[in-house]
């Protein structure tokens, strides 16, 4: 997932890229090796620079999709055909080349693994990618905290991290995990592809009044509806927290 870069006092590190894996036919894995990498908390994200010879720079940040792993930063990176920096990471970047990544950033959309409350997920595409990383730490852990993710994408085809997501959905009974596709269903669904609305909201979050944390992640009108909903269900605005991109 990427957004406009923030600034700030972080430090760059010179990174090198340790392995490189498809998500899906559009979106890779990126694993680096960053010296010095203090770690980070779930939710967070990272600035990635690349600078051409001629000293032109451009930024991007993408949030990180691992749980804490020593020098190790996982990225999930979605290719924007006309975009700068995307095409580039997933079609161009081999193993052991090296770009500049400043982080961790953020400090509002995070999760710890010491908070008793539920957690409802909820991402749209590429916005799995730091909720990916709640669903690792809350197992590296050994969290017995309750999550729920609701995750929406156009295709089964679509689906990052679908064969890590059915694993865990399926050896952990405190993680439930709900697919909703908008565009094509696979053969023999129960239900046709469609938006996410709020029948499925109000059936596979959590309730208000379990007082749960939300977390909302994907495109910016995505974002605004799915949080707006979760309010007008009556959760506490202050409770649902979102990332957006786009």
């Amino acid at each position: 997932m990427a957004r406009a870069a923030v600034s700030g006092r972080l430090t760059w590190r010179v990174s090198s890229l340790a392995s490189s894996d498809e998500l899906t036919s559009s979106a890779r894995r990126l694993v680096f090796e960053v010296p010095g990498w203090p770690g980070h908390l779930p939710g967070q994200h990272v600035d990635v620079r690349l600078t051409a010879e001629d000293g032109y720079s451009v930024q991007r940040s993408y949030s990180i999709s691992s749980a804490p792993d020593g020098n190790l930063v996982e990225l999930a990176v979605q290719r924007v055909d006309d975009g700068e920096v995307s095409p580039y990471l997933c079609d161009v970047l081999t193993v052991g080349s090296q770009l500049e990544l400043r982080g961790p950033v953020g400090g509002w959309f995070v999760w710890r693994a010491t908070d008793p409350a539920p957690v409802t997920l909820v991402a749209g595409g590429s916005g799995i990618a730091p909720l990916m990383a709640m669903v690792r730490v809350r197992a590296l852990e050994g969290s017995r905290v309750p999550f729920r993710l609701v995750y929406s994408v156009r295709t089964p085809e679509d689906v990052m991290f679908a064969d890590e997501l059915r694993r865990r959905a399926r050896e952990d009974p405190g993680l439930d995990v709900r697919l909703v596709y908008t565009r094509r269903a696979p053969e023999g669904s129960p239900e046709p592809p469609g938006r996410l609305g709020v029948a499925t909201l109000n059936t596979y979050g959590w309730p208000a009044e379990f007082n749960p944390h939300v977390f909302v992640c994907g495109p910016t009108g995505f974002v605004e509806t799915v949080s707006d909903v979760f309010v007008a269900l009556g959760h506490d605005p202050r409770r649902v927290r979102t990332e957006r991109f786009g």
